[in-house]
């Protein structure tokens, strides 16, 4: 799981630069003025407190981190509670992430974020969640309510920009008219479509391909997109297929669905075609980036734990953001029972009720991405107000926008859309120019592209939300997750009596033709979507007889035994077969694990592929600094603490040769970002001494070789190092240039070093790589710099639930300079944890703050 939620935002926002240089130069005149200001907007924590809406009263323990514990005697008093709560902790964060899913930035922050705006209103998540609410489940209805009024009541209690937070009153500098509007249901539900977005299969795959092909004959695209190798890297799901319409698993395998070799259209025009929409990833953060990052999840039985009861482990790959994407919160009926049925603790997001991630009293589950294809670019032919679909010219349906913008008149967007979806054409500028000139399958030009994706389709993942929070079984899980339509997710299950499971849920794509690796035309209706795929028929798995089930992005199943197309673009099992045998390592003669090997696990750093790459480069015949540095490697086994010199070289070097070998022959877009593709790429390279993509196209009059692209490396990332660090090779550390900055959603780019150090927090040195177990991305076009992370790290014990552990990226708070704004960073980045209590002594006496929330004298309706 891979979610960037913010690494679109314009940097500088120039207007809101100068007002916070104004604000910081105020800020040194009158300094008690700004503390004051800057504290206005901490919680009550402690005392007593009337909230409108509550029908009894609600007790909030916090520890000393912060992270609450909500007790009462209703679901609508605990989901009330719950609004009331991250409210006074996110609310400037929640505000800035309705406007974000409903296109309405620019009445925050004016015309710069006007192409974003755009684009999401194009799409309509908006729309979508508004039509999804009728859908739901009455009861979810009611905890979407109760959560709103939560919300609404704390801030009726905080008017006033610096009682709601720092951000609002650096906004009254620039839009003294803004004032945040009531929250909605649907703002809760639109939060969804942003997570599904970043989540979204393998567009950037997609478009990836057609990019190469635009620059390369289709065998060399095909290279860089090697298939998965099943005979080294297990899927999740090695036993069962699908028989008399449901999974079972231990059915014989079935003959795999078969496609034409015409099913795919002519590389070189798809090329030209997504060229137009290649800019859409950058929006709301590029789901896979070129990286193939992801997630870990595992559950281990109770056969091989010290306990004798199941341990399960989570930490989903995210983008970097402050705060973090995640709020740690325990709900709890005081009474659990038919009624207020949920005792749950985990974590959530800020704006939704319920847990996302967690436990109950009776079961634990986690999530990593599936990553199916569930989204399709199809080219459109338009001629006027109209679209050719198999012959006929039928009418666009068309809606328009107006989109309001501080400090300017409002803009008017009209949206027009086809059988497969929006043109999201109409409102990139890259795709305007791109287009005109895009050839279509048939040798003719296409005019427009539209976007077919199960997200935009109204469903009842809300639903799942809240049954996964109450499901006390492992019938009952998988009624849940049959409701969770986007983003289809990797469930891993345990509970207190013993067994685990695996459960693939999400609406998934039938196609007529083709398997969803390139754009499609759209006006010969012959790749149209035929229905779903059963939820019965995904693949499953209930206390398999190896007792461990491991996902980290993996194949799902070998498309040998499964008759269905989930997608053909998976991470390539890097991580997922790392923890599958350091876990066979540990139980081999009977071994058992613990609480602390589950947590350890999930500190890995062994850099998977440095057993392919470092031989080869001890055998290249060397001279001066360089082989001196080369020594570092001599020995080294892999792992990449943040101290380690060799992980430091040894990853300059990988970052040195995927530049010189492939920019010069893809356009950018194309080229490696980081992730086990490129490992899988490189590595049969490696037995291919004249491979093509060896050669440096810039020169003239040789061609290189491998070996000549790698001594390039080696002395390219001495040089690089020695500049950067010092000549001395012994003294590099990884942690040095390999360190996160938590950087604020919205003021930390400002430009201006005060204001970002007001907001933002770091460096840290951080251990891993983008593709080791402790997963910290970078970006080999760029730097060494983490932009992506294990966003949080959760172990379950299902023996004593209080002996589990977790731990978030930054703090339960997104108040500047409060304590607990990023307080969780320093012993995320050094791979410690925190105790996940949840029962109530055990919350109780760890509290050091408690808050009673009394009803207030406006009652529940």
């Amino acid at each position: 799981m891979r979610f960037r939620p913010y690494a679109w935002m314009p940097r500088p926002l120039t207007w809101l630069a100068r007002a916070l240089t104004v604000l910081v130069v105020l800020g040194l005149a009158l300094g008690g003025v700004v503390v004051w200001n800057v504290r206005a907007s901490f919680p009550q924590l402690s005392g007593e407190l009337t909230v409108d809406g509550l029908v009894g009263k609600v007790t909030v323990y916090r520890d000393g981190n912060g992270i609450p514990h909500i007790y009462a005697d209703s679901p609508e008093d605990l989901f009330l509670a719950q609004g009331y709560v991250h409210a006074q902790d996110r609310f400037f964060e929640m505000d800035f992430r309705r406007h974000v899913t409903s296109g309405r930035l620019s009445e925050m922050f004016g015309a710069a974020t006007l192409t974003e705006d755009k684009v999401i209103r194009t799409m309509g998540w908006r729309k979508v969640a508004e039509q999804e609410l009728p859908m739901l489940a009455e009861t979810t209805r009611h905890h979407l309510d109760a959560y709103a009024r939560g919300v609404n009541s704390w801030l009726e209690r905080n008017p006033g920009s610096f009682a709601r937070s720092l951000e609002y009153g650096v906004l009254k500098l620039t839009n003294s008219g803004y004032e945040p509007e009531p929250w909605t249901p649907a703002d809760s539900l639109a939060w969804l479509k942003a997570m599904a977005w970043d989540l979204r299969s393998n567009m950037s795959d997609e478009i990836g391909r057609a990019l190469a092909a635009a620059e390369l004959p289709r065998e060399r695209v095909e290279q860089l997109w090697p298939g998965y190798p099943f005979a080294g890297h297990q899927p999740i799901v090695t036993q069962g297929s699908v028989a008399e319409g449901r999974f079972d698993q231990d059915e014989e395998p079935r003959k795999s669905v078969t496609r034409r070799p015409d099913d795919q259209p002519a590389a070189g025009a798809l090329a030209r075609a997504s060229a137009a929409v290649r800019a859409v990833p950058s929006l709301l953060g590029d789901p896979a980036g070129g990286s193939g990052i992801g997630s870990n999840s595992w559950v281990v039985s109770g056969a091989h734990t010290a306990s004798g009861k199941p341990l399960l482990a989570n930490d989903p790959h995210l983008s970097a953001a402050l705060p973090s994407v995640w709020y740690q919160a325990g709900l709890h009926c005081r009474k659990k029972s038919a009624a207020c049925p949920f005792d749950v603790t985990g974590f959530t997001f800020s704006g939704v009720p319920g847990v996302i991630i967690g436990h109950n009293d009776r079961i634990a589950w986690g999530f990593t991405n599936l990553g199916p294809d569930v989204a399709d670019l199809y080219m459109e032919k338009v001629k006027d107000d109209s679209y050719l679909m198999t012959g006929e010219w039928r009418p666009l349906t068309v809606r328009t926008e107006t989109i309001r913008v501080a400090g300017g008149d409002p803009v008017r967007l009209v949206v027009r859309d086809t059988a497969h979806g929006p043109i999201i054409s109409d409102v990139m500028e890259d795709v305007e120019k791109a287009l005109p000139g895009a050839a279509g399958v048939a040798g003719e030009t296409a005019d427009a592209v539209a976007l077919r994706w199960t997200a935009l389709e109204p469903g009842r993942s809300a639903d799942a939300i809240f049954a996964l929070g109450s499901a006390q079984n492992w019938q009952e899980f998988r009624a849940a997750a049959s409701s969770f339509d986007v983003p289809a997710q990797n469930l891993v299950y345990a509970d207190v009596d013993g067994n685990i499971g695996y459960q693939a849920p999400g609406r998934i794509p039938v196609r007529t033709r083709g398997d969803g690796t390139w754009p499609v035309p759209g006006w010969t209706g012959e790749y149209a979507w035929q229905g779903t795929i059963p939820f019965d028929e995904l693949p499953s798995l209930y206390n398999p007889p190896e007792g461990y089930i491991v996902t980290a992005n993996n194949a799902v199943v070998d498309p040998g035994r499964y008759p269905h197309l989930l997608t053909k673009d998976w991470a390539y099992g890097y991580r997922s077969q790392r923890i599958l045998d350091l876990l066979r390592d540990a139980l081999k003669d009977g071994g058992k694990v613990g609480a602390e090997d589950m947590g350890g696990l999930q500190q890995d750093s062994r850099n998977g592929f440095a057993g392919f790459l470092v031989p080869r480069l001890m055998e290249l015949d060397l001279a001066g600094p360089a082989k001196d540095a080369r020594e570092l490697l001599r020995g080294w086994d892999g792992s990449q603490g943040m101290d380690s010199a060799p992980a430091m070289y040894f990853n300059a070097v990988w970052r040195h040769l995927l530049v010189q070998t492939f920019n010069d022959d893809l356009p950018e877009g194309a080229r490696p970002g980081g992730g086990d593709r490129w490992f899988e790429v490189v590595r049969v390279m490696l037995e291919r001494e004249t491979d093509p993509f060896w050669d440096d196209t810039a020169t003239t009059g040789r061609e290189e070789t491998r070996d000549d692209m790698l001594r390039r490396a080696v002395a390219l990332a001495y040089d690089e190092l020695s500049a950067r660090l010092g000549p001395d090779a012994a003294a590099w550390r990884w942690g040095d240039l390999h360190s996160l900055t938590l950087t604020h959603q919205s003021l930390g780019t400002s430009g201006i070093a005060p204001v970002e150090w007001l907001f933002n927090r770091g460096p840290f040195p951080v251990s891993g790589n983008d593709d080791a177990v402790n997963a910290a991305g970078w970006d080999v076009q760029e730097d060494y710099a983490v932009g992506w992370l294990p966003s949080m790290r959760m172990v379950v014990d299902l023996a004593d639930l209080d002996r589990s552990r977790w731990i978030n990226l930054t703090g339960a708070s997104g108040h500047a300079f409060h304590d607990n704004y990023a307080d969780q960073a320093p012993l995320w980045a050094s791979g410690r944890t925190t105790p996940m209590l949840s029962r109530e002594e055990s919350v109780r006496k760890a509290a050091v703050n408690t808050l009673t929330l009394l009803p207030g004298s406006s009652p529940a309706p």
